[in-house]
């Protein structure tokens, strides 16, 4: 039973983890801002884009998730193939997991502190806001968040499985 739950869980995990990383991958806005130049002239368009790779932040967040989506594919191998193997392969994917814990959760911290400060500005350091401008490159960035953050809360439960496994068999040899 503990296996199934954690093959649906490295697949969820790869799906979501994937999920994330495309839509940060392909999010981009253009949205055309009349500039004043002089009140004599009318406003001239000018054309403001959003791209993820202007902000470090959300190009850490899409090669974190892009990294744990390959873990996620390649442990996911594993386990299948190894499914009756070694204690050792167990705990090196235990610590693997704990590992891409870490890593989602930094990438998503980053990722959200950039994107509170788009959406409220930073009135002490003169940052505007921007998520009222580019309404639907933030939309897509908090989805992608959100994504990531559901992945890492199931390798979180991956990490919980192997700790449980390991008890069980401590207990079993006592």
């Amino acid at each position: 039973m503990s296996s199934i739950c954690e093959l649906i869980l490295r697949f969820m995990a790869l799906l979501l983890t994937l999920a994330a990383a495309i839509i940060i991958g392909v999010n981009k806005q253009t949205k055309f801002v009349p500039v004043q130049l002089n009140p004599a002239f009318p406003p001239v368009e000018v054309a403001a884009r959003a791209k993820w790779h202007y902000l470090s932040a959300l190009v850490y967040s899409l090669v974190a998730n892009i990294t744990a989506s390959s873990y996620a594919a390649i442990s996911t191998l594993v386990v299948l193939a190894t499914r009756n193997g070694e204690a050792g392969f167990a705990q090196v994917i235990t610590i693997f997991d704990a590992t891409i814990v870490g890593l989602l959760f930094s990438a998503n911290g980053a990722a959200l502190a950039v994107g509170i400060i788009g959406y409220k500005g930073n009135s002490h350091l003169q940052w505007n806001k921007v998520c009222n401008f580019f309404d639907s490159f933030c939309d897509r960035v908090a989805i992608s968040i959100v994504l990531s953050l559901v992945a890492s809360f199931a390798f979180i439960a991956l990490v919980a499985l192997a700790v449980l496994s390991l008890q069980k068999r401590f207990a079993t040899r006592t």
